[in-house]
């Protein structure tokens, strides 16, 4: 009976000592299990950008409505750039003097903006009321969620290692130092990544190209056709006139100057013919 009992004991004990052992291995996977899901839970990093293209009436008017809304939704202006396209120009007689120009443009406006996130769809729609003809508008959502994590993992493993070269052995200070170094780097290089995407997420960006219909600019220059600036046609023969008779003048004095050559030309023909009648004659 004794032994029984002996026997009874000892099962109650093994089956107690097992059950506990599974409870602390339950235990363990439970918190193991636990910290695993604190470390990989994925925060939610959505970096919204979007663009729009639209006509308006007036593009320094639109700007500075824009520019308005913006500041009502606490947004700010990162690009701002005007643009006129010419289309066409010419230019057309006026006067003796000037030209009317004739330029046919268009002008063009880019703003790139930054905007609370949650703002996003309340200010768009307040742009497409303000637009006569949206040509295009897109909305784009990059999750940066999973990169986001994988820097802060990252991360956590590099203060680890950099802690580990601290205290490494006197002998490899050196190269510890050096590794220490290239780890922190990229440890910062993580860190101001995460920190763009923080901001990225906050604030969303969006572009904005508008135009206006095409416009005439009338503008009066000046003459630039030399043609244009010449004496009209009897002064310019009454001119003509004058300067041939000054050029017969020049030519009766060069011929006074060639008096003397002339007297020998002269002479010397007479005596030609002289000598030619003798020699006829004989």
């Amino acid at each position: 009976m004794k032994k029984y009992l002996i026997y009874g004991i000892l099962s109650l004990t093994a089956l107690g000592c097992s059950s506990d052992k599974k409870s602390h291995a339950y235990n363990t996977a439970d918190q193991q299990q636990g910290v695993m899901t604190s470390d990989t839970a994925v925060a939610e990093k959505i970096v919204k950008t979007a663009d729009m293209k639209f006509r308006v009436k007036d593009v320094q008017s639109a700007k500075e409505k824009l520019g308005s809304i913006l500041r009502a939704e606490g947004g700010t202006i990162a690009e701002f750039n005007t643009h006129s396209q010419i289309r066409q120009s010419e230019k057309v007689k006026y006067s003796t003097d000037s030209l009317l120009e004739l330029t046919s443009y268009r002008v063009e406006g880019l703003i790139v903006a930054k905007i609370p996130s949650e703002k996003l769809d309340d200010f768009t729609n307040q742009v497409a009321a303000m637009a006569l003809f949206i040509d295009d508008q897109s909305l784009k959502q990059d999750d940066q969620s999973i990169t986001y994590l994988s820097n802060q993992l990252k991360n956590k493993n590099k203060q680890e290692a950099v802690a580990q070269l601290n205290n490494a052995a006197p002998g490899k200070k050196i190269s510890a130092a050096e590794k220490s170094l290239a780890i922190k780097d990229e440890y910062v290089d993580h860190k101001i990544s995460n920190l763009l995407t923080d901001r990225n997420v906050r604030y969303s960006t969006i572009t904005l190209n508008f135009y206006q219909d095409n416009s005439i600019k009338k503008m009066i220059v000046v003459n630039d056709e030399l043609s244009d600036y010449r004496p009209d046609f009897f002064k310019r023969f009454w001119l003509s006139f004058e300067n041939g008779w000054s050029v017969f003048k020049e030519f009766i004095l060069i011929l006074a100057n060639l008096w003397a050559l002339i007297l020998v030309a002269v002479a010397g023909y007479f005596v030609f013919r002289y000598y030619r009648r003798k020699k006829s004659l004989a």
